[in-house]
């Protein structure tokens, strides 16, 4: 065979790229394939079995259009492009996702394109729902919540929410990131397929979730409407609202749909109502629209009419579907996905509990560590105290020895002291009698100055008189001799006269004298003699007074050496004794001659005593006071 040959028999091929949510395919396809089995082969590299809910979409004229199965790939309108590129999305939703969705990787498919869905806003959602759907997406791909491993900022990069509803608020994307963690750390021990099926049950309670919309006009006047397309049926609505449909005809309630030219007819199950009728789009025509406009025009209106006669046909297919008994290859697929799901639930339980295991194992570790620490430190801590004991030890040693020296020392002085308190107890004994003694001398000493100082103011007394009549007799001396003078002046002449020798008998020769001249003069003599006698006599009196009184002195004098002798063998004797604090403390600061002042002196000889209260146990100090009063006596 020729190599010309076989190149003939070799098929063509055409390039085709396939995307899904979260891959890109590529394949060579040949001429002759149908829409069929390119989709087979997706689904074979994909691993889908459950086939039924999804197909190949491509763009025709800014116009969605699902691929053919049933015929050849190149004769569809497909783009032109090389290779051609189809998107593998889910084409039919179901009525409820945790009992018709088998296949982990049929509720990943649906997870992401629902997700995408919702942030692209094709499906509405309210900002509460969308926060709790985030905290679910977070979970499926980050794992449980770790704080020490999701730091704040970790969902930094991630496109978690729609743009309307960040803009709603005035939040910071910290502030929604907190809002989704929040969330987030309660979803803790949900496996990734677990968050994701979660996902799925909120998001097919929203309003727009699995509905596919078509503009339509319902007559030829141009009433524009949206044609909804869902797993329960068909639904009309306004062009401004697809939340809440104006009409609705559930599959349970329509007996037949039918497509011819642009024209819908929908018949109600029950005769009685009107049969609804509305057409995909209406061609307006213009003159200045070309021919080849209006072609292509044509063309997309009978694609799009298609397109929804196709939706309408294979959503009431799975509606009676889900209400017959599931076929064996259901059946088969739905035992597996059970045995697999309750294997990878006991997968999870082990490996949850391994990790269980592994943090309880690594919390202990770090307990041991931590505990290794704390007796490290301990132990140091007690060698550093037990280093710090046997120095005391040591020291407290030294004291000891110290302190039993001191002891046998003060058990010494202890004798000693012992020894000198019985001496001086029995130089008490006699230092009270000898203070007896003292104490009774120095009354009879006081009441002896209480004696001298009395006599001594009755003489002084005397004195006083004496004095007053020495002074009374000298006036008299004074006054006697003047009126002597006087009378020797006037009697002078007749003294003369009569010391003379008479010439003549006085009768004959001269007058006689006065008779009283003679008894004048003789008066006078006589009271002078009388006053130089009692001159003489108290001057003898006042001599032998001073005399006695000089003997009293002398006595005193020597009674006093006597006392001042005995005072001072007292204060030797206390001075070797120990010494006892001052009786008197605010006049122990004062001078000697200040504590002796406390007895008030008249004069050189005589003195008046101030009394002294002294109390009987300090008897020794009152004698230094007594003492000293003595020496200024």
């Amino acid at each position: 065979m020729s190599i010309l040959g076989l190149k003939k028999k070799q098929p063509k091929t055409f390039k085709v790229k396939v995307t899904t949510m979260d891959a890109e395919m590529e394949f060579s396809c040949e001429v002759k394939w149908k829409g069929k089995d390119l989709f087979d082969l997706v689904c074979r590299t994909v691993g889908l079995r459950e086939t039924w809910f999804f197909g190949l979409r491509y763009t025709v004229k800014d116009t969605y259009a699902w691929l053919k199965p049933d015929k050849r790939v190149l004769d569809q309108e497909v783009p032109k492009d090389s290779p051609i590129t189809f998107h593998f999305l889910a084409k039919f939703f179901p009525e409820k996702v945790e009992d018709e969705l088998v296949q982990e990787i049929t509720q990943h498919l649906f997870f992401l394109q629902v997700k995408k869905q919702i942030l692209d806003e094709e499906i509405f959602c309210s900002p509460e729902a969308s926060v709790l759907l985030a905290s679910y997406a977070v979970q499926a791909k980050y794992g449980d919540y770790d704080p020490n491993f999701h730091k704040p900022g970790f969902l930094a990069q991630d496109e978690l929410l729609p743009k309307t509803v960040l803009m709603q608020y005035q939040m910071t994307a910290d502030m929604w990131e907190e809002k989704i963690t929040a969330w987030y750390a309660e979803h803790r021990g949900i496996a990734r397929d677990e968050a994701e099926m979660e996902y799925l049950k909120i998001a097919q309670d929203l309003e727009m979730y699995g509905v596919s919309y078509f503009d339509i006009t319902q007559n030829k006047r141009d009433t524009d409407l949206l044609l909804g397309v869902d797993a329960q049926g068909l639904h009309i609505y306004s062009p401004n609202s697809k939340l809440t449909p104006n009409k609705s005809f559930p599959w349970s309630g329509i007996r037949n749909i039918s497509y011819s030219e642009k024209e819908f007819t929908i018949k109600p199950l029950d005769k009685k109502k009107d049969v609804f009728k509305f057409y995909s789009s209406q061609l307006r025509v213009n003159k200045l629209v070309s021919r080849a406009a209006l072609a292509v025009s044509a063309l997309v209106d009978a694609a799009v009419g298609l397109q929804i006669l196709q939706l309408c046909i294979g959503n009431h297919d799975l509606f009676m579907r889900r209400r017959k008994v599931d076929s064996i290859e259901v059946q088969q697929m739905k035992a597996q996905a059970k045995e697999e799901k309750a294997r990878k639930k006991m997968e999870r339980q082990i490996l949850a509990r391994e990790k269980q295991m592994r943090e309880e194992a690594e919390r202990a570790k770090e307990e041991m560590e931590r505990r290794l620490f704390q007796l490290q430190d301990e132990a140091r801590l007690a060698n550093e105290a037990l280093l710090r004991s046997e120095e005391t030890a040591d020291l407290l040693a030294e004291k000891a020895q110290i302190a039993e020296e001191e002891a046998k020392l003060l058990a010494h002085k202890a004798a000693e002291a012992e020894q000198e308190r019985q001496r001086l107890e029995v130089n008490a004994m006699k230092t009270k009698e000898e203070k007896r003694l003292m104490e009774q001398k120095m009354r009879e000493a006081e009441q002896l100055a209480v004696k001298l100082v009395e006599q001594s103011e009755r003489r002084l007394k005397e004195a006083d008189h004496l004095k007053q009549d020495l002074t009374e007799a000298k006036d008299a001396e004074r006054r006697a001799k003047q009126k002597l003078l006087e009378i020797t002046k006037t009697t002078y002449p007749l003294i003369a006269a009569y010391s003379a020798p008479p010439p003549v008998p006085a009768s004959a020769s001269a007058p006689a004298a006065p008779p009283g001249a003679g008894a004048a003069y003789e008066t006078t003599s006589s009271r002078l003699d009388f006053k130089d006698s009692d001159m003489k006599r108290l001057s003898m009196e006042i001599e032998r007074e001073r005399l006695e009184y000089m003997e009293k002195s002398k006595h005193l004098q020597d009674q006093l050496k006597e006392l001042k002798s005995e005072i001072e063998s007292l204060k030797l004797e206390e001075q070797q004794q120990q010494p006892h604090p001052h009786p008197h403390p605010h006049l122990s600061h004062l001078p000697h001659q200040q504590a002796a002042g406390m007895y008030a002196l008249h004069d050189a000889r005589t003195y008046t005593p101030e009394p002294l209260y002294i109390p009987h146990s300090n008897r020794n100090s009152a004698l230094v006071s007594q003492m000293a009063f003595f020496e200024e006596v």
